[in-house]
């Protein structure tokens, strides 16, 4: 199955971290509800330009459809290979071209770990 959107050249994607935070009043809040459980995961967002978002998003569509994970494979700073699994997807089409924006999900023992409070550390 062609489970991966990889990016293939362009810089490490930037992904926006998405809190959660109620207060917060943007679009973008609802996805940190999908991933209620039992593990600890973050919830990103990063946008991507592309040249056919609907194809993309018929390969995202067609995976889950079949119980499968889709994933963003890209390289980061230093060159390695990353995947993050994608939980959700939307095409968008702007004066530029299409986009694509992806809210991906990645667990707290990844490169953004040290971005967390232990609340356990903290003095009364």
């Amino acid at each position: 199955m062609n489970n991966k959107i990889t990016i293939i050249e362009g810089p490490t994607p930037i992904f926006e971290r998405l809190s959660g935070d109620p207060a917060r009043t943007d679009d973008h809040n609802w996805a940190v509800g999908i991933l209620e459980g039992p593990f600890l995961y973050d919830t990103f967002l990063t946008t991507l330009r592309t040249f056919d978002s609907g194809k993309l998003l018929d390969r995202c569509k067609n995976a889950w459809e079949a119980k499968q994970t889709m994933f963003l494979e890209y390289k980061d700073e230093i060159g390695l290979r990353k995947e993050d699994p994608i939980i959700a997807a939307r095409g968008v089409t702007v004066e530029e071209g299409d986009m694509l924006l992806l809210w991906v999900r990645r667990g707290l023992d990844s490169d953004h770990a040290g971005d967390f409070v232990d609340f356990n550390d903290l003095e009364e």
